[in-house]
């Protein structure tokens, strides 16, 4: 069965087509960077304008980038699939509506899907050939650990619909800190890529920066300390953003232990919830689970604990909607159906 999928939770439109869950015929996805970086980060009321302004073409491009003409829609897909939760709401609703405009249009049926847990799906899905089926035995039972610039969750995975939320971060996602780190350091927007390539000519070992792991049981996340840590280490004690440098400050080496904080926390709390559940698995997801000093402690950890730790392509990390399209077939597959009463909501399921 052919899918058309739809993504606009944040400032990423996105349009797919992906055949049996896992081949992926089309993935067109437009960024906003240009229009919110001056901002820092983004902003809503822009982010659903350009959903508005995008998505039509995005929807044409799809099928010409799949060698399907646009007219043979209505007889070619069989589902349109859409990110109706969490996320900007007013962003959510321009993805929604246009998937129940096609819907109604194509006569075809709908299923709305979760952003956070396609980001997990993305896991058994491929960007280029071989585009063989996924097993969901091969990924399942599992811990999955999604972090991105809106959302640091972990899950208790049962397989591809079924995830139970078993630790969240209390404050700030670890994305969302990698873009406030960026911007005390003067690093531009988006944050995550920012710091990582200046992480890279830096020393860990020179600035080091508190690791909050809460309560020693504990599986949720807290990110705001080391934010205010790092612009106290950059600008001094009780200072504001708007406050120049203290001299003698290198911003590799603060890039460079920001990013080990914030890894070394990310794994403890992974190796925490695996040992916990019982379960020999691991996915990580999410535009944060692209980041290479992230790669790399998840691989020391897997061999020294025996977890198998599966990953989504490079590509298919950030907010994208072949995902979307491949975990909305799986919910057809289990029997999932919604009319057109559904709507958007900015959290997310448990």
């Amino acid at each position: 069965m052919l899918v058309l999928g739809i993504e606009s939770t944040c400032d990423e439109t996105g349009v797919a087509l992906v055949e049996d869950g896992h081949r992926i015929l089309a993935n067109d996805v437009l960024s906003q960077v240009p229009l919110h970086e001056r901002f820092g980060g983004v902003v809503p009321e822009i982010a659903s304008r350009a959903h508005v302004e995008a998505i039509t073409r995005l929807v044409e491009k799809a099928f010409a980038g799949a060698g399907i003409p646009v007219e043979d829609a209505p007889s070619r897909v069989g589902l349109i699939a859409v990110a109706h939760r969490p996320g900007l709401i007013g962003s959510l609703l321009v993805g929604l509506t246009a998937a129940k405009s096609l819907a109604l249009a194509w006569r075809k049926p709908f299923v709305g899907v979760d952003h956070v847990h396609a980001h997990i799906y993305s896991a058994a899905m491929r960007a280029e050939p071989p585009f063989e089926p996924p097993r969901e035995e091969d990924y399942f039972p599992a811990v999955s650990l999604v972090v991105s610039g809106g959302h640091t969750s972990l899950y208790a995975s049962a397989g591809w619909t079924s995830h139970d939320l078993i630790g969240s971060t209390t404050d700030d996602a670890a994305g969302e800190a990698f873009d406030k780190a960026a911007l005390i350091l003067g690093l531009g927007y988006p944050g995550g890529p920012a710091v990582s390539r200046a992480a890279l000519s830096g020393s860990a070992d020179r600035v080091r920066f508190p690791r909050t792991l809460l309560e020693p049981d504990s599986l949720d996340f807290s990110f705001s300390g080391i934010k205010t840590a790092v612009l106290y280490h950059v600008k001094g004690q009780n200072s504001s953003r708007a406050r120049t440098p203290r001299e003698g400050i290198d911003v590799a080496d603060v890039a460079a232990g920001f990013e080990a904080a914030v890894v070394d926390v990310l794994v403890e709390k992974l190796r925490r919830a695996v040992a916990r559940e019982g379960v020999p698995r691991a996915i990580v997801a999410g535009g944060v689970a692209a980041n290479r000093r992230l790669r790399e402690r998840l691989r020391e950890l897997g061999e020294r604990e025996g977890i198998q730790v599966h990953y989504p392509a490079l590509s298919l990390c950030t907010d994208n909607a072949a995902m979307i399209a491949g975990l909305g077939h799986r919910l057809h597959e289990a029997g999932v159906r919604h009319d057109h009463s559904l709507d958007a909501y900015p959290m997310t399921t448990r």
